[in-house]
This record gives structure tokens, sequence and C-alpha cells, in this order.
């Protein structure tokens, strides 16, 4: 597999995010993103980029924890 189309998977990932108007949908996708343009960054020598988006992982799992931590119990159904 050429690591150019992890890095066109990646993207398609983040930009997918940005559509969600579910905050938390929004973060599970901007991670797997992220994710998969560190190992792209990693792959091909870009260290920056891997850097970055190693970065942006943990904050976008960070979120992810809070936002589930905080979560209301739905009431229930009659």
């Amino acid at each position: 597999m050429s690591w150019e189309y992890l890095g066109y998977i990646a993207s398609a990932l983040l930009v997918a995010s940005l559509t969600m108007t579910d905050v938390v949908k929004l973060r599970w996708y901007n991670l797997f993103g992220c994710i998969a343009f560190t190992i792209y960054g990693l792959a091909i020598g870009a260290v920056p980029v891997a850097f970055t988006n190693g970065l942006l992982a943990f904050v976008n799992a960070y979120h992810i924890i809070k936002l589930y931590r905080n979560k209301q119990p739905e009431p229930k159904k009659d």
C-alpha cells in the first residue's frame, strides 16, 4: 500500500469530522483522522505532521473522555 492513500484516508476522516453536528461523533472521527495522519507522518518522515497530529489525537481523546464522564443520563421512556 502506498502511504499516500493513508494520507487521503486521514484527510477524508478530518473533513468528515467537520460535517458532524454531534460533538461526540466529531471528536471520534477527528481522533481517527489524527491517528491516521500521525502514522502517515511517521511513515513518510514528516515529523511536524506526526507530532502535531499526535498531540491533536491526545486532545481529542481527552475531550472524548470528558464528554462521556459528563454525559447526563437520558430520561426513562414509559
